[in-house]
C-alpha cells in the first residue's frame, strides 16, 4: 500500500508525494494524520491525504519513516475546509491545515508536551505500624486519591508502596481547569424570549440580531446554547478581543460549569494544547475564543455564535488571509447548523445582506431593564482649547468630580497608546523617526523608550538632536501614558486603573484589571479601545471619549463606520444596570455625520447615509475588492513589478472589473508595500487571473499577498 503525503516545498507552494507504508506501521495508517518521511537529504513532516494501492511500476518511493500521530487531527470535514480555504484564498493547503491545529501540534515545530501528576491510591488494605502510613490510609479512604507532591512523609508513604497497599499513578492533567460554583441561568424578558424562539423556529441558517447595548444578548447565546447541548450538539461562540472573553467566560462558567474550553492568544502553548485535546476528545461541548476557535474540532456542530460580528479582527491579516465569518458559514453548512451573528453596530456588508434576505435579520432595540440609552453630550474641544483646556472639557471635569462624590465608576476611551505620540525637536523641526519605518517613534515614560509600534524598534529619549545638536527636545501630543498622569494630577484620591497593551502584557492582567475594577478597587478605568466594547461594569455611569475623531483621519472608506460603531460601543458600557448612564464624546469634528448621529446611537439612518455614499463610490457592500501587493526590500523592484501587474489585470479584465492603483505605503520594517485593488462582483475570470500572477511570484526577494476583502487600504 501507499500513501499520497502533503509536504509544505515553500510558503505559496505545497504537493503530494507517494510513499510507501512499511509493514510495521501499516495499522497506525489514517487520512488526517502526520507523518515523518524522507526528503531528498532531510527529514520533514508532512500530512497524508490518501490511500492507494497501486502505484505507476516506474515510479520510486521510499517508505514512511514514522507516524507521528496515534489518531487522526484532521477529519473529513476540517481536509474539506482546508480545500475550501485554499481556493477561497488562494493560499497553500499546508498554510491551511497548519492554522486548524494548535502551536503544540503544527508540522516541524518542537512540540508542548503533556502535563502529568502522580497521584496515590489505596489498592489493598491491610493493618499498617505507624500513626504516619495510619493518616495516608485515612486520607485515601475520605479523598480516594492523593497527590503524591501533598503527601509529607515520604518515609511512610514509601513503606506502604512497599507492602502494596498504595499504588502510584502518573495521570495526565489539564493546565487550565476552573471549578466556578454554577447558578441557575437568568430567565429571558418576554423581548428576549422572542428573539430566541424566532431563532429556533426559523428555517434560516444565519441569523444576525441586532441588539442594541445592553439588550441582554449574552443572555440568548446561553439559551440557544442551552437548547443545542440538550439535542447532544456542540457550539462555538466567538468574541473579538481577549479582553472580552473574560467576563464572558465568568458568565458562561456559572452556568455551564466546566463543560467549556477556552482558546485564544492569551493561552501559553501547552493551555491551547489542552483546550484543543478537551474539544477533540468530546469532553466539553463549548468552545469560547477569539478568531481561531472557529477551527474548534467539534464533531458534532449545533451552533456558531459570532458576538461583535463587525469587528475587524474576525479578519486575519496574515496569510491564510480568512474571514471568520466564511469559515463559520462553510462550517454550519457541513453540520447543517446554524449562524448567530450578533452586534449592536452591524458591519454595512452583514446588515446590507440581512436587508436583502440573505440574513434572516432579528432586531432587540430595548436594553434588558427597560432603561433609555445613555445621554451623549458632544464637546467641540476647539473652543476648549482656546479656554485652556487641553485633556479634558469643562463638563468633563465637572462630572468625573460628581461622580467621585456618588462613588460611582467612570470610563475613559482613548485610543492611543504610549505618553506622546511624537518627538521634535524646537530648533530645526525634525520628528525622531524609527530607523525601519517612515514612521515618527512613541515616546513610552514608564520604560523611558522611543518605540516603534509598527517594527517593535526600540530606543533611549535622547538629550539632543541628530541633526542640529540642540537640546530642545519636545515630546508632542498625548497618549494613555500622559492622560493617566494628569488624571491623577487633576484627581488627587481617584483610583485609576489604566488598561492597553502595554499593561496587559503580563499573563493574567487581562483578568486582573477587569476583576479590580468589577470589585470597585478602582473609581476610573482609562483604556484604549479594547474596553469599548463587550464589557459590563453595573457601577459604571460616565464615559468619556477623549479624541472621538481620532479613526476619522485614517484613510480608508470605512472610517466613518469604524468611528460610529466605537462610539456607540462604548457609550453602551454607561447606565447598564440601575444607574443612568452619560456619555461625553470630546472632538475637534463635532459636526460629523458619524458623531452626530451616535449621539442619538442611530444606527439606522447612519446605514441609510453611509450606504448611499457607499454606491455613489462603489465600494462595499456594492462590489467585493481584492487587494494584489508587492513587499519588497528594494522600492525599485517593489515598483517596477507593481506596474507590471497593474498592467497586465488591466489587460486580461473586462470592463465588468475596476483596477485601482497602484499606489505605494509607508516604509514598515525596511520593506515597502505596493498594491493595486480590484473592485468586482465576479470571481470567475478574476481568480484565473490571480493564478496566473501567483506562479510568476515564488521567491524571496519578491513576495506577493493577495487579500479578498482587506480591512485595511
Amino acid at each position: 500500500m501507499y500513501v499520497n503525503v502533503l509536504v509544505q516545498i515553500s510558503l505559496s507552494d505545497d504537493k503530494l508525494f507517494t510513499y510507501s507504508i512499511p509493514s510495521v506501521i501499516k495499522n497506525k495508517i489514517q487520512i488526517g494524520s502526520r507523518v515523518k518521511v524522507p526528503f531528498g537529504r532531510t527529514k520533514i513532516e508532512g500530512l497524508i491525504m490518501g490511500v492507494k494501492v497501486q502505484i505507476d511500476s516506474d515510479l520510486k518511493v521510499k517508505d514512511i519513516i514514522e507516524v507521528i500521530d496515534d489518531e487522526p487531527l484532521l477529519n473529513d470535514e476540517m481536509i474539506n475546509l482546508g480545500k475550501f480555504m485554499s481556493e477561497t484564498y488562494l493560499c497553500s493547503l499546508i498554510t491551511a491545515y497548519k492554522t486548524m491545529l494548535p502551536s503544540a501540534l503544527k508540522f516541524n515545530k518542537n512540540k508542548t508536551g503533556i502535563k502529568t501528576e502522580k497521584n496515590i491510591y489505596i489498592k489493598e488494605y491491610k493493618e499498617v505500624e505507624t500513626r504516619a502510613e495510619r493518616n495516608i490510609i485515612e486520607k485515601l479512604k475520605e479523598n480516594n486519591k492523593i497527590k503524591k507532591s501533598e503527601i509529607s512523609n515520604k518515609k511512610a508513604l514509601n513503606k506502604l508502596l512497599e507492602l502494596n497497599i498504595v499504588e502510584e499513578v502518573k495521570e495526565e492533567i489539564y493546565r487550565l481547569d476552573t471549578n466556578t460554583k454554577k447558578e441557575e441561568p437568568k430567565i429571558l424578558t418576554s423581548k428576549q424570549d422572542m428573539v430566541f424562539k424566532k431563532v429556533i423556529q426559523s428555517d434560516d441558517k444565519i441569523h444576525l440580531i441586532r441588539g442594541i447595548t445592553g439588550s441582554g444578548k449574552t443572555e440568548i447565546y446561553m439559551k440557544l446554547i442551552e437548547n443545542v447541548i440538550k439535542s447532544g450538539k456542540q457550539a462555538i461562540v466567538l468574541v473579538p478581543e481577549i479582553a472580552i472573553t473574560t467576563q464572558l467566560i465568568s458568565r458562561f462558567r456559572k452556568i455551564f460549569g466546566r463543560d467549556i474550553a477556552v482558546l485564544h492568544s492569551g493561552l501559553n502553548d501547552g493551555e491551547k494544547y489542552d483546550e484543543w485535546r478537551k474539544i477533540k476528545r468530546g469532553e466539553v461541548s463549548i468552545a469560547i475564543g477569539a478568531r481561531s476557535a472557529v477551527f474548534a474540532p467539534f464533531s458534532n456542530l449545533g451552533i456558531i455564535i459570532i458576538d461583535e460580528e463587525h469587528e475587524s479582527s474576525y479578519k486575519q491579516d496574515n496569510n491564510p488571509r480568512y474571514n471568520t465569518i466564511d469559515i463559520a458559514i462553510e462550517r454550519c453548512k457541513k453540520h447543517d447548523s446554524k449562524l448567530i451573528l450578533g452586534s449592536a453596530t452591524p458591519s454595512l456588508e452583514s446588515y446590507a445582506r440581512a436587508k436583502t434576505n440573505k440574513y434572516n435579520l432579528i432586531e432587540l432595540l430595548e436594553r434588558i431593564n427597560k432603561k433609555e440609552l445613555p445621554h451623549v453630550d458632544i464637546i467641540d474641544m476647539k473652543d476648549e482649547l482656546k479656554k485652556g483646556h487641553s485633556l479634558l472639557s469643562r463638563k468633563s471635569i465637572e462630572k468625573i468630580k460628581d461622580r467621585i462624590q456618588k462613588k460611582e465608576q467612570i470610563m475613559i476611551l482613548l485610543n492611543r497608546r504610549g505618553y506622546s505620540n511624537y518627538v521634535l525637536c524646537r530648533e530645526c523641526g525634525i520628528v525622531l523617526k524609527c530607523p525601519n519605518c517612515d514612521i515618527s517613534l512613541t515616546y513610552h515614560k514608564g520604560s523611558n523608550i522611543m518605540r516603534c509600534h509598527y517594527c517593535g524598534y526600540g530606543t533611549n529619549k535622547p538629550n539632543k538632536c541628530s541633526k542640529c545638536n540642540s537640546s530642545h527636545i519636545m515630546l508632542m501630543g498625548t497618549g494613555i501614558e500622559k492622560a493617566d498622569e494628569i488624571l491623577r494630577d487633576m484627581f488627587k484620591d481617584l483610583r485609576i486603573i489604566r488598561m492597553d497593551s502595554d499593561t496587559t502584557s503580563k499573563k493574567g492582567m487581562y483578568e486582573k484589571i477587569i476583576n479590580d475594577f468589577n470589585d470597585h478597587k478602582y473609581d476610573l478605568l482609562l483604556g484604549t479601545q479594547m474596553i469599548a466594547k463587550g464589557l459590563d461594569f453595573d457601577n459604571v455611569s460616565l464615559v468619556i471619549v477623549l479624541n472621538g475623531d481620532y479613526s476619522l483621519n485614517i484613510p480608508d472608506y470605512r472610517s466613518s463606520e469604524k468611528t460610529f460603531q466605537l462610539l456607540t460601543q462604548v457609550a453602551g458600557r454607561a447606565g447598564r444596570k440601575d444607574l443612568d448612564g452619560e456619555i461625553i464624546i470630546q472632538t475637534f469634528n463635532p459636526d460629523h455625520y458619524a458623531i452626530t448621529l451616535s449621539k442619538n446611537h442611530d444606527y439606522f439612518n447612519f446605514f441609510n447615509k453611509e450606504m448611499l455614499i457607499r454606491k455613489r463610490m462603489f465600494y462595499p457592500p456594492f462590489c467585493l475588492i481584492v487587494a494584489v501587493r508587492i513587499i519588497s526590500k528594494n522600492y525599485e523592484e517593489g515598483y517596477k513589478e507593481i506596474n507590471k501587474i497593474n498592467k497586465h489585470l488591466k489587460n486580461e479584465l473586462n470592463y465588468k472589473y475596476v483596477v485601482l492603483g497602484p499606489t505605494s505605503s509607508l516604509r514598515i520594517n525596511n520593506t515597502h508595500k505596493f498594491q493595486c485593488i480590484i473592485k468586482y462582483k465576479d470571481k470567475k475570470l478574476l481568480y484565473k487571473v490571480l493564478r496566473d500572477i501567483q506562479k510568476h511570484y515564488n521567491n524571496n526577494k519578491i513576495k506577493l499577498e493577495i487579500d479578498f476583502n482587506p480591512t485595511k487600504l
